[in-house]
């Protein structure tokens, strides 16, 4: 099947988010909230989700299933954007506006998954 560029685009982003868990885990460590336990298991196994799932999405016998995990991934990381409003320290010196524009932002990812359905 030949799938369309913001398609192609969407998978690529995963599996270039997911190796940067891997090239700068402290950077992923950082905005870990706090409560959940094991960061750096944590951190490996997002970035691990997000390769397989970009990659689950080339393949016609795995897309919709990778867009489901997508969709799923994405709701869980809100605990992520929620955790770093919830102070400076957490929120890694990124502006609070950012911050607040990110909580959308992982709506329209979602909408960009599911549109593929």
């Amino acid at each position: 099947m030949t799938y369309p560029w913001h398609f192609l685009l969407m998978a690529a982003i995963y599996i270039i988010a997911g190796i940067f868990h891997f090239i700068k885990p402290k950077a992923y460590l950082r905005i870990m909230p706090r409560y959940l336990p094991a960061p750096k298991l944590l951190v490996v196994l997002s970035g691990v989700s997000e390769v397989l799932l970009g990659v689950g999405l080339l393949f016609e016998e795995t897309k919709n299933i990778a867009i489901y995990g997508i969709i799923a991934m994405l709701l869980v990381f809100l605990l992520v954007h929620f955790y770093m409003l919830s102070s400076k320290k957490a929120g890694a010196g990124i502006p609070a506006w950012a911050l607040i524009l990110r909580l959308p932002l992982q709506f329209v990812l979602i909408w960009w998954a599911y549109f593929y359905l």
